[in-house]
Parts: structure tokens; sequence; C-alpha cells
């Protein structure tokens, strides 16, 4: 057997071992542990207060809207970061193409406020 198939016969002895080691101590425990039936540890427990009513309620939209401004000039400091430390090999044709980049993203900008999207209420 050449060095190169020992090494990964290693490595799968070491994985059987951990997954035996793992599959050993969840029996163990599941030996061990108590088995009695509580109802309440099943309830749907939220900050100390008793759930009252159905699991669904309606959000407003705002708040995704505003989320996914937050994403999106996120991954605009993505893409500003690198290209300011690299400006000078970019040259005249990297400013340009930033400059109509963050055009295009003060567009979005300038909608979003004028459709009253940014304010937090």
């Amino acid at each position: 057997m050449s060095e190169f198939l020992r090494s990964y016969l290693t490595v799968a002895v070491f994985g059987v071992l951990a997954f035996a080691l793992v599959g050993a101590f969840v029996g163990l425990s599941a030996l061990i542990r108590p088995q009695r039936k509580q109802d309440q540890k099943y309830l749907t427990y939220e900050s100390g207060v008793d759930p009252v009513g159905t699991g669904w309620a309606q959000s407003n939209i705002r708040y995704y809207i505003f989320a996914l401004l937050f994403v999106m000039f996120d991954v605009e400091a993505v893409f500003i970061f690198p290209w300011a430390t690299r400006l000078e090999q970019y040259g005249l044709f990297g400013l340009v193409e930033m400059a109509i980049f963050i055009f295009i993203l003060l567009l979005g900008l300038l909608y979003a406020w004028r459709k009253g999207v940014l304010k937090w209420t």
C-alpha cells in the first residue's frame, strides 16, 4: 500500500472512530436520561409570556423594504472598499465606472426617499 493511500486510510479510521464515539455517547445518554412525560415541557415559551392566539401575525411591508435597502447599500460598500484600495491601478476608467455605479445607487436611494420608505414608523 502506498503512503498516499495509507494517509487516507488513517483519516478514514479516525472518521469511523469519531462516528462510533458519538453514537456511543448518544446511545448512552438515551439509556440513562429520565423518561418522564411532562406536558409543561412541550409548551411554546416566549419571554415568560404564555402564548395566546395563533402563531401567525401580519407585519408591515415597510420593515422588509427597509431591510432590502440595507442589503443594497451593504453590497455597495462591498464593491466600493476594494475599488478604493486599488484606485491608482484602475485610473480614469475605474473612476468613471464607480461614478456610474454610485449614481445608480443614488437614484435608488432618491426613489426610496421620495416613496417615503425611509421613514421608520
